[in-house]
């Protein structure tokens, strides 16, 4: 997922994204613990998407309170 991509959700769709790729993560975390994981680079995009959607909600936010 893009930056741009993001920034062009709302603040709700964010939540709704961050929710989805956190329950994502956890079905891939018990992937790799059963060893049916296929993609492991799935995981690291997973942790990165849900990093640069934080960030982009906490800049909606400061820029909400300025």
């Amino acid at each position: 997922m893009k930056a741009a991509d993001v920034r062009a959700l709302s603040a709700d769709q964010l939540n709704e994204e961050l929710a989805k790729l956190k329950k994502e993560q956890f079905n891939l975390r018990f992937q790799k613990a059963t060893g049916q994981l296929e993609k492991s680079s799935r995981v690291n995009e997973v942790r990165k998407d849900i990093a640069r959607i934080k960030t982009i909600a906490r800049q909606k936010a400061a820029e909400a309170k300025a």
